[in-house]
C-alpha cells in the first residue's frame, strides 16, 4: 500500500499544497490553489491522477484549523474521501507551531508551512484521529457568536458604569454584575439625576419591583447627587447605551435557547448525562460539549483536563521545585464554563460543598480551591460521558478510596527502583534533609507492619 500526505497551509482565499510520500520526499513540489470552483477541480485532478498512477494509494490530508477558512477544503476532501481511500484530519496548529519550530527552518512562508504540516502528518500518523468530520461547524459558529455577543454586551456594562459615575452616581450602588429589572427601566425614563429628582413618587414607584418607599428614597438621593453633566447629549448617550445592553441581552436569550434545543436534537443522551450533575445547567452542559467534542478523543481524564489547560506545570531543578500553578494553555471558554460550574456546585452540590469545606480546612485558599474542583468536576465529567452514567457521589467517593490506597509512599518510590540512596552522594543539604524524612517514613511502616514499636531519631542519617 502506497502512502502519500498531503500537507495544506490554508489562508484566507487560497491554500498552499505539497505532496510528500512516507518518507519524507517530495512527489508533488508546492502549488497554490484558490478556494473557488476552478481551484477545487484543479486539486480534483491532481488528486484523481494520484489515484489513477498507483493502484493501492491512501493519502493522508491534514489541514491545519485557522479558525474557519480551512472548512470549504474540509468539505472538498471529505466528499472526495467516498469515491477515494482519503483520510482526513484537522491537524493542531499548536502542534505544527512546535513541530517547525523545532526543525529550526530558516525561512517562514506558505511554502515551508505547508511541507512542514505534510511532515508532521507523516511523523504523527499514529497519533492523529482521522475521518473525525465535523458535523457541528453551524453550532460552533453560533456558540462562537454568542461569546462575541457576551463580550460586547460586558464592554457595554462598563462603558456605562463609567458614564453613570458623572450623570448619576448615586445608582452606582444598586449596580451589580447581573443588574436587576428596574435598574435599567429607571434610567431609561429619568437619565440624569436632575430628571430624576424632579420626577414624583407615584411616577417613579409606576416601574416594575420599585414601591413607593423605594421610590421616595430613589428621589431623595437624586437630589443629593453629585452629579457633574446635565445635557442632552449625556441623556442621548445614556438611553443609547442602556438600549444596546436591552438589545444584547434579548439577542443572547434567543440565541443560547436556540443553541439549547440544536444540541438536544444531536447529541440529547450527552446532554442529560451532564445535567444530571447539580451545578451544570443547559448553557453550561451545550459549552461543554462543543468545547470537548467526541471524548473518545481523550484516552484519560487527564488529557481532557490537559485540554482544558487545568493541568499543573512546575519547573524542577535538582531539588528546588518553583512556579506550581495551573498552566491554563487550553480551552479559555471551557474554564470559564467550569469556574461558574463550581461556584454554582458549592452552593447547591451536597459533595462539591463538602469537598470545598474539607480543602479549606486544609488551609488551602479560596482560588486554589476552586482551582482543584475544576479538575475534580473535569474528571467527573469525563467519567459521565465516557461510561455513559448519570453522576454519583457514591461512586466518586470509591474512586477517592482507591485513589487513596494505590498513593505511593516516599518509601515506595519507583524512581530508585535500581538504587538505594547512598549516603556518600555529594547532595544538597536540602535534599539530604528530604531522603532523611523519607527514610524515617520507610523504618516507620516497616515498624508498623511488624507490629514493633521503633523509634527513629535524627533525621541527618542516611542508611549505608
Amino acid at each position: 500500500m502506497k502512502e502519500f500526505f498531503i500537507g495544506s497551509d490554508v489562508s484566507k482565499g487560497y491554500c498552499d499544497f505539497v505532496i510528500l510520500d512516507d518518507q519524507e520526499q517530495v512527489v508533488l513540489d508546492n502549488f497554490q490553489l484558490d478556494d473557488t470552483r476552478t481551484g477545487h477541480n484543479h486539486l480534483k485532478s491532481i488528486v484523481v491522477d494520484l489515484f489513477s498512477k498507483y493502484k493501492k494509494v491512501v493519502l493522508y490530508a491534514g489541514l491545519e484549523s485557522t479558525g474557519g477558512y480551512e472548512n470549504n477544503w474540509f468539505k472538498f476532501f471529505s466528499d472526495l474521501s467516498q469515491m477515494y481511500n482519503i483520510k482526513l484530519s484537522r491537524v493542531s496548529a499548536v502542534g505544527v507551531f512546535h513541530y517547525i519550530k523545532s526543525s529550526q527552518r530558516k525561512i517562514s512562508t506558505d511554502k515551508e508551512s505547508a511541507r512542514g504540516i505534510g511532515e508532521y502528518l507523516v511523523r504523527n500518523k499514529k497519533k492523529i484521529r482521522f475521518n473525525e468530520y465535523q458535523k457541528d461547524v453551524v453550532i460552533k459558529k453560533q456558540w462562537t457568536f454568542i461569546k462575541i455577543l457576551v463580550k460586547q454586551q460586558t464592554q457595554l456594562k462598563n462603558q456605562l458604569e463609567k458614564h453613570l459615575y458623572i450623570v448619576q452616581p448615586q445608582l452606582l450602588k444598586y449596580d451589580s454584575r447581573i443588574k436587576p429589572e428596574w435598574f435599567f427601566t429607571l434610567i431609561l425614563k429619568y437619565p440624569t439625576a436632575q430628571k430624576l429628582s424632579r420626577a414624583s413618587v407615584k411616577s417613579i414607584s409606576k416601574i416594575p419591583y420599585i414601591s413607593e418607599s423605594k421610590a421616595d428614597k430613589l428621589k431623595n438621593e437624586a437630589k443629593q447627587s453629585v452629579a457633574s453633566l446635565e445635557s442632552e447629549a449625556s441623556e442621548f448617550l445614556t438611553t443609547s447605551i442602556i438600549s444596546q445592553i436591552i438589545s444584547l441581552k434579548n439577542t443572547i436569550k434567543i440565541q443560547k435557547e436556540s443553541l439549547n434545543k440544536t444540541i438536544e436534537k444531536y447529541k440529547s443522551a450527552e446532554l442529560a448525562l451532564l445535567k444530571s450533575f447539580t451545578g451544570i445547567g443547559s448553557y453550561s452542559a451545550s459549552g461543554l460539549l462543543l468545547e470537548i467534542g467526541d471524548i473518545k478523543r481523550f484516552p484519560s481524564a487527564k488529557r481532557l483536563a490537559s485540554y482544558f489547560g487545568l493541568h499543573p506545570i512546575f519547573r524542577q531543578s535538582g531539588d528546588k521545585i518553583k512556579e506550581i500553578r495551573m498552566s491554563k494553555q487550553g480551552s479559555r471558554e471551557a474554564r470559564y464554563l467550569l469556574f461558574n460550574i463550581v461556584m454554582s456546585a458549592i452552593n447547591y452540590n451536597p459533595w462539591i460543598k463538602e469537598l470545598y469545606i474539607r480543602y479549606q480546612k486544609k488551609g488551602k485558599s479560596k482560588l486554589s480551591t476552586i482551582g482543584i474542583l475544576m479538575h475534580k468536576i473535569t474528571r467527573i465529567i469525563y467519567g459521565m460521558l465516557t461510561n455513559k452514567t448519570e453522576f454519583d457521589a457514591e461512586i466518586d467517593k470509591k474512586n477517592i478510596e482507591r485513589s487513596i490506597e494505590k498513593k505511593v509512599t516516599p518509601s515506595d518510590n519507583k524512581n530508585r527502583r535500581y538504587q538505594k540512596f547512598d549516603s556518600d552522594a555529594p547532595i544538597s543539604s536540602r535534599h539530604k534533609k528530604k531522603r532523611g524524612e523519607q527514610f524515617i517514613i520507610r523504618k516507620t511502616e516497616q515498624a508498623e507492619s511488624q507490629n514493633d514499636n521503633i523509634i527513629v531519631c535524627g533525621i541527618n542519617h542516611l542508611p549505608k
